[in-house]
């Protein structure tokens, strides 16, 4: 994964503000290095801006945390990153041995990451990559292929904070524990207290440093979320989260209940049918009468929903069938969860956080409590460096906000948004119709290019596949002519091959 080819080029440092209109970004300019911070820039009439310069804490150094820190500091701010683990990559790093904790501690989520050791992407590695450092495949990749296994992507991020030195800007297992915002406007103040964990060398008392603003990007996907199901309590088997699974070989001979039928839990079900006696999946978004055995498998069904369970040790269904299992596998996904932020300055009510404007500011405290990373059912890595660019832009000065009130107004039009859709508020940070039009919003505001319409396309061709062909979308494909398009365009990166 080493990088053998000149400096990459950036022409952000040269534009005119984005107030105005701007000129995409061409990344082959030979004027302007990359990652170089900006003490001023200077308008088409000419008139130079001086530019804030500010000390940032950056909380999490996986994707997004890693994209803030880049941008925050090719901004010409200082950030210092805060990382509970001993390496970069977030929900990334594989921990193949999680600490045993019981059901009740499970439920409250734990330290570690969720991956299973046969987790692949679910997306092609062209379309996940960051919008200027190609996630493509070379001599030294762990696992060259489209959808590769998740070792190939914590290696990519690994290059990737490499390549743009980004190690040197973070503090390593150390947890930040208590976040006060103080002020608003150019007067705000950010008092980060934190401390050496367990991990670390040596564990020490907590500690505290002044911020200018805080950049929170600690994922959400350790704290998990459970389905409700009645009888559950006196139920006398084995429940468990995904975020504890990591190999089928324990349900070897058993019968599992799988609740959920989205990404996590249809390759963790086929992934037990290997091993188990049968294997039931439960969807909440199926018919009520669907029992069936899916094709391929002789112990694989999928029903709907989970109706109860008992205390003999049945699972009943909707669909009026029960098993006697010996475990229940929620696959129902996280919360968000931020336990070092003081009462009073986001609420989380199921899923939704309350307030922020278009999933990033805070309105009563912009730009100077961010939050990056929040939204899902899109391409993660592109558009956390957009809203990372966005953020440092902000920061700066360089990029201006709306009023408070504006802002406001703008989260509860969402609001408003979602519920007229017939969407559950869980959904408020769902972008799944419209990602890449806020993805080219964001790009518009920072004075970027927006996303690549081969990515685009690429991604919506794998969307339908997976819906076609969810046993074989991995391996066959017939975006030809667009991953074509997208190798042509990694020749625009003298890195592109990690």
């Amino acid at each position: 994964m080493g990088y053998d080819g000149p400096v990459e080029k950036d022409v952000r440092s040269c534009q005119p503000s984005p107030l105005k209109k701007t000129k995409p970004r061409i990344h082959s300019d030979p004027t302007c290095p990359l990652d170089l911070p900006r003490e001023s820039i200077v308008t088409e009439d000419s008139t130079p801006t001086t530019m804030r310069s500010l000390r940032v804490a950056v909380i999490g150094a996986g994707a997004a945390g890693l994209a803030a820190a880049r941008e925050l500091r090719r901004e010409g701010h200082a950030p210092v990153v805060f990382e509970r683990a001993g390496d970069v990559g977030g929900t990334w790093i594989y921990d193949d041995q999680p600490k045993p904790i019981n059901w009740a501690m499970e439920m409250e989520g734990g330290g570690h990451s969720s991956l299973y050791a046969s987790l692949r992407t679910n997306l092609p590695r062209e379309v996940m990559g960051f919008l200027d450092f190609p996630f493509a495949a070379g001599p030294e990749s762990v696992d060259p292929r489209r959808f590769p296994r998740h070792q190939e992507v914590l290696r990519y991020l690994q290059e990737f904070a490499r390549r743009f030195h980004l190690y040197g800007l973070i503090r390593f297992r150390t947890e930040v524990t208590h976040v006060v915002v103080q002020g608003g406007g150019g007067g705000c103040k950010v008092r980060v207290s934190w401390r050496r964990n367990a991990a670390a060398a040596a564990a020490t008392e907590q500690e505290e440093e002044e911020y200018d603003a805080v950049v929170v990007c600690n994922g959400h996907y350790t704290e998990p979320r459970i389905a409700d199901i009645p009888g559950s309590e006196s139920w006398p088997g084995k429940q468990m989260h995904s975020h504890s699974y990591r190999v089928p070989d324990p349900f070897r001979d058993q019968v599992v209940v799988i609740v959920g039928a989205k990404n996590s839990g249809g390759d963790i079900s086929r992934d037990i049918a290997g091993v188990a006696k049968e294997v039931h999946m439960a969807n909440r978004a199926s018919p009520a009468a669907t029992c069936e055995r899916l094709q391929g498998y002789h112990n694989l069904w999928l029903h709907s929903m989970v109706e109860r369970a008992e205390a003999d040790g049945s699972v009943v269904f909707r669909d009026g069938t029960s098993v006697r299992a010996h475990v229940i596998l929620h696959c129902t996904g996280y919360k968000y969860s931020f336990p070092f932020l003081g009462d009073g300055v986001v609420s989380v009510d199921d899923n939704r956080i309350h307030p922020l404007y278009k999933h990033v500011f805070v309105p009563q405290l912009a730009p100077h409590l961010a939050f990056i990373g929040l939204p899902f059912k899109v391409v993660p890595f592109p558009l956390a460096q957009l809203q990372a660019s966005w953020v440092a832009g902000a920061l700066s000065g360089r990029i201006q906000l709306p009023s408070e009130e504006e802002m406001m107004e703008d989260v509860r039009a969402l609001y408003s948004e979602v519920e007229a859709l017939g969407w559950p508020v869980r959904y408020t940070h769902c972008l799944k119709h419209n990602q890449f039009e806020y993805d080219d919003w964001l790009a518009e505001q920072c004075g970027l290019a927006g996303v690549e319409d081969w990515r685009k396309q690429m991604y919506d061709a794998a969307c339908k596949k997976k819906v076609e062909c969810p046993e074989r979308y991995r391996e066959e494909w017939d975006d030809h002519h667009l991953l074509e398009q997208a190798n042509h365009h990694f020749q625009n990166y003298s890195y592109h091959h990690i």
